[in-house]
């Protein structure tokens, strides 16, 4: 049997990063821990793009646009949808997931998908470096399986 083994070296990829303005501070802190965790593991900072949009259901249009450019090894959404008082909280929750993996399968481009759903603020805030940190080691790891893949 042949197995790849994961391999979590970023020297020389490209990685973009969708990131939603919508609930600033946990956004801020997803992308705050996804930086230090791609930078650890040798993703140069020339080599990562930022992008952000307004809410969590517009990411997966930039990353459709950045897969389709051919551009880079890896993408990573990073928002945070925290439930309210209404239906809006699982429209935006089921959408947007599943919207990115749409984008990955479409594109064959793999999309770390760092959006937070959340009952409460405490809990995104609780969660936002762990998660943060766990996208970019999914990029990287998924990025180079690809390559390695027959």
């Amino acid at each position: 049997m042949n197995e790849i083994e994961k391999n979590l070296n970023g020297t020389g990829l490209r990685i973009g990063i969708v990131q939603s303005r919508f609930n600033t501070e946990v956004c801020e802190g997803l992308l705050a821990a996804c930086r230090a965790s791609l930078t650890q593991y040798g993703v140069k900072d020339d080599d990562i793009t930022l992008a952000t949009v307004p809410g969590a259901l517009e990411i997966s249009p930039v990353l459709l646009h950045m897969a389709e450019s051919e551009k880079f090894d890896a993408l990573i959404a990073l928002g945070a949808v925290i439930r309210g008082d209404t239906y809006h909280f699982e429209v935006v929750s089921n959408e947007s997931a599943r919207c990115v993996n749409e984008v990955q399968l479409a594109c064959g481009v793999p999309v770390a998908n760092a959006i937070l759903t959340t009952d409460t603020d405490e809990q995104a805030i609780a969660r936002m470096s762990v998660k943060g940190g766990e996208a970019a080691l999914v990029a990287i790891e998924m990025a180079n399986l690809l390559r390695a893949l027959p």
